[in-house]
């Protein structure tokens, strides 16, 4: 397992509050003689080390995938798999299968399919809890398309939530991808939707735990 990179400054000025607070802590109610406050703060400041370090935790995972195969670009739950008008790039009806991704889940984002980035686009806007069903469509949010090398495209849009209010993306249009490179990271909550053709068989359900890269959302028909 390694540390991501957009957490590193955040990491570091974290660990320095928390060890303020711990030295804060000892003088404080360890030298009155307050052995229980001082205990109970103590397992408090490493409660709150564990969690931000393992939020930009990247486990190593190795993934097979066969040529018609689309990953799942994020660790979460489904939430959503429905039939809608995509109307910010296809204009038409696509499949969205939407995960959630809660403050425990890894948050950086990976590329369902390879192939070429045929449209990136950053929407400014507001921050409703991830599950409102105008998030997808209200809040901060990145689209990004990819066109398989079987001439078919899957758009997946990150969406930020309530608390998570950076979204980072790192592919451009024309960049060649693989299948399960990391394209975008979002920051404390949020969800990622995937608009697949309607022919796209889909190998999930609402409720589902999922996983980037080991869980597989659909396979393209031939």
């Amino acid at each position: 397992m390694t540390l991501h990179r957009e957490g590193y400054v955040i990491m570091l000025i974290s660990l320095l509050i928390l060890s303020a607070i711990q030295v804060g802590n000892f003088f404080l109610f360890l030298w009155l003689g307050w052995l229980w406050l001082f205990l109970l703060l103590t397992l408090g400041v490493l409660v709150m080390a564990y969690l931000i370090i393992q939020f930009f935790r990247i486990p190593h995972r190795t993934f097979s995938v066969e040529e018609n195969d689309i990953l799942c670009p994020a660790d979460g739950k489904i939430v959503v798999i429905e039939e809608v008008e995509e109307t910010e790039y296809f204009k038409d009806r696509r499949i969205q299968i939407s995960i959630f991704m809660s403050p425990m889940n890894v948050h950086a984002n990976y590329n369902p399919i390879g192939g070429i980035i045929k449209y990136v686009k950053y929407h400014p806007g507001l921050f409703l809890v991830a599950w409102h069903p105008k998030s997808s469509t209200d809040n901060e949010r990145t689209t990004i398309v990819t066109e398989h090398s079987n001439g078919k495209e899957v758009l997946f849009r990150q969406v930020a939530g309530a608390v998570a209010r950076r979204i980072c993306y790192y592919v451009q249009p024309n960049q060649k991808v693989r299948v399960g490179e990391e394209f975008g990271f979002i920051k404390f909550g949020s969800r990622i939707d995937v608009y697949l053709p309607l022919e796209t068989e889909i190998n999930v359900k609402i409720g589902d735990v999922v996983k980037s890269k080991l869980t597989k959302l659909g396979r393209f028909k031939d």
